[in-house]
């Protein structure tokens, strides 16, 4: 979709240029197209040598979702913002997903079978069914895990910085709800009665709300408000919230009673000791064209004791480096939703630092990337389940 954006910015400044933008693009969709659809049908139909009307519905069916799938993907996530249609392409996306990679799987199995001397259309036929009878109950079993309210993650981690006062002060960490095209209402409900069951000093949320205006998700943010924790309610904004009305959501939640931590920071105290709780715009900020929108550390600590331990809210673990050079103790991360998908695990990866868990970056910086709460685009989650994150801070 940021593709389709950037083709449509250059009608605008480029009118020279927007023809070979709009080849390129056309040339890299059409080639996934045929590869997430393509791969999975000569594996699953046209290698079985099947009975000819098998063989006629199974590829009516793979071409009629190769053809329809970026019309409702743009239909649902452009100008025309069609939760039908979201809803429908997404999950058509999950599924090819899935029997594309198990597809790939099968055919390196197949070179296996050929040499034991297997042959076709046995073998074909042996893989497309192994194929199936993986993919169906993992697509089953991801949408349930997709669906149900996070289970808590408990972590402690040690602060060196932190004074006794604070010594067990218990943050919550909720990131990527993508409240979307699906009604989610009483999921958020959900989520909401775990966290408060969890009773928290500090509630962090740390960007990707949703997926839409604010007025299109309202019934499904409304439960945030409901949120309590003892000394603070905070927010940053995520990649997902420069697509759907930054602005907008940054007010809502002010609304809501959280603290929008726009480049700025809070200080918590307890115990005669203090904790300085600050918060940047997500990395993409800067190229969304709102004013006063980018990660900006140095406004975000001005004025903060530099003796006191920080904990800092970045949308993604990418942001580190700024965390570390600004002597943050603690950063709070989302972004990565753990891969969501099984294998885009490793493609995060090539992104990103790190993809879920604790982790140090320098011998103050630690980062702590939740594998998200909700779930964006396919209602699937396989081999990386959500998470509502209970961190506990600990007095070095």
């Amino acid at each position: 979709m940021l593709a389709l954006m950037s083709v449509g910015e250059a009608v605008e400044v480029e009118p020279r240029g927007r023809a070979s933008r709009a080849a390129g693009f056309g040339v890299v969709l059409v080639a996934v197209v045929l590869l997430l659809f393509g791969v999975p049908w000569a594996t699953l139909v046209w290698s079985g040598d099947w009975p000819v009307p098998v063989f006629a519905a199974g590829t009516a069916l793979f071409v009629l979702a190769a053809a329809g799938f970026p019309v409702l993907m743009m239909r649902g996530h452009g100008a025309a913002h069609s939760d039908a249609a979201s809803r429908v392409a997404d999950t058509t996306l999950g599924v090819a997903w899935v029997l594309f990679t198990w597809s790939v799987i099968g055919q390196v199995a197949g070179l296996a079978l050929r040499l034991a001397g297997v042959a076709d259309p046995l073998r074909s036929r042996v893989i497309a069914a192994v194929v199936l009878l993986i993919a169906i109950p993992l697509l089953l079993w991801g949408y349930a895990e997709a669906m149900r309210v996070a289970r808590v993650r408990r972590v402690d981690v040690t602060i060196d910085r932190l004074g006794a006062g604070l010594d067990g002060l218990k943050v919550v960490l909720i990131t990527d709800t993508h409240y979307g095209p699906i009604d989610r209402t009483r999921w958020s409900q959900g989520v909401t009665e775990v966290v408060n069951s969890l009773e928290p000093d500090v509630v962090a949320h740390t960007g990707d709300i949703a997926d839409g205006e604010v007025a299109q998700r309202l019934s499904m943010a409304a439960p945030l408000a409901d949120i309590e924790a003892k000394h603070a309610r905070v927010y940053v904004t995520g990649n997902h919230e420069y697509y759907s009305g930054a602005l907008g959501w940054v007010e809502h939640m002010t609304r809501l009673g959280w603290d929008a931590l726009h480049n700025r920071h809070i200080v918590v105290t307890r115990g005669g000791d203090s904790l300085v709780v600050a918060g940047v715009d997500d990395r993409t900020a800067a190229g969304s064209g709102l004013p006063g929108h980018h990660a900006d550390h140095e406004a975000a600590l001005a004025g903060a004791d530099p003796d006191l331990p920080i904990l800092l809210l970045a949308h993604q673990p990418a942001q580190i480096g700024g965390a570390v050079a600004h002597g943050v103790d603690l950063q709070l991360s989302g972004h990565t939703h753990g891969g969501q998908m099984w294998p885009f695990h490793y493609l995060v990866r090539l992104d990103q630092p790190a993809l879920q868990g604790l982790s140090r970056h320098s011998e103050r910086t630690q980062l702590y990337t939740s594998r998200g709460t909700g779930f964006w685009g396919p209602p699937f989650r396989i081999f990386a389940p959500a998470e509502i994150t209970l961190l506990t801070l600990r007095a070095g």
